[in-house]
């Protein structure tokens, strides 16, 4: 018997669904936890910053992810999952009142909503079920008997990889997607975006925004802040300034 056909909304995490950087998030939990080197997350802090107020670039999120992934090499996966008692509520955090309203809307108009991210699916999946979507896509990493290797497990969910990880989800699930939705805030997205029927760019980068304008792509612009973001947006900006200041001033004096 052919299952009927679906809808539904994929959502990137990052700037769209929430303000800011999860994979930063992901890294502050790691670096407390002893599982990151300060001199590595102090080049995560100064990129965190460029994202928040620039947006991202292809070689940027690329390569903080792609460290983060090798740095869990050895790492055992229950130690990395444990870390979302820490992750989990700061994402929540950060999710913005007009992201929860959309999703509230297509909930209630029978669609499946996913999370698709290039953050670690360990990550997106749990705030996936936190926030009532049907589920998350994100990137997997390699585990063997329980310890990452510090490899991919397969495509690296991002650019053309998460429109293969959507191809593949619509076929199992027979989703419509010439009826679904998709939003995104940045051109890396354009292949997730291009393989629906409704994309929508959410504060978008400068090229999206072009893009979205001569495709005639609605474009619409987040403003409200989460009560959380409100009350820890300055002082986290100035405790990872600190934090970078402090890191450079060591460097320094052990060169002498």
């Amino acid at each position: 018997m052919t299952q009927p056909q679906t809808t539904a909304a994929f959502f990137d995490l990052d700037r769209t669904l929430i303000a800011g950087s999860s994979a930063f998030v992901f890294a502050r939990a790691a670096y407390d936890a002893g599982q990151i080197r300060p001199q590595d997350f102090a080049g995560d802090a100064l990129k965190a910053l460029k994202f928040r107020f620039f947006g991202s670039s292809d070689e940027s999120s690329t390569s903080v992810r792609e460290r983060i992934l090798a740095a869990a090499g050895g790492i055992k996966q229950a130690d990395l999952l444990a870390l979302n008692e820490m992750v989990l509520p700061e994402l929540l955090g950060l999710i913005r009142p007009e992201a929860r309203a959309l999703l509230e809307q297509h909930t209630s108009a029978g669609r499946e909503t996913w999370i698709v991210s290039a953050s670690p699916i360990e990550i997106v999946e749990p705030l996936a079920i936190a926030l009532g979507m049907t589920g998350g896509i994100g990137t997997v990493g390699e585990v063997d008997n329980g310890v990452y290797t510090g490899r991919l497990a397969g495509p690296f969910c991002y650019g053309e990889g998460k429109a293969e990880a959507i191809s593949s989800l619509a076929a199992e699930r027979n989703i419509d997607l010439a009826t679904s939705w998709s939003y995104s805030d940045s051109m890396s997205d354009v292949p997730m975006m291009e393989l629906v029927g409704n994309a929508v760019a959410v504060n978008p980068d400068a090229q999206l925004a072009a893009l979205a304008r001569s495709r005639g792509w609605p474009v619409v612009i987040f403003a409200q802040r989460s009560k959380m973001l409100i009350r820890r947006s300055s002082t986290i900006t100035a405790a990872v300034i600190g934090m970078v200041i402090a890191y450079s001033l060591g460097a320094r004096r052990n060169r002498f």
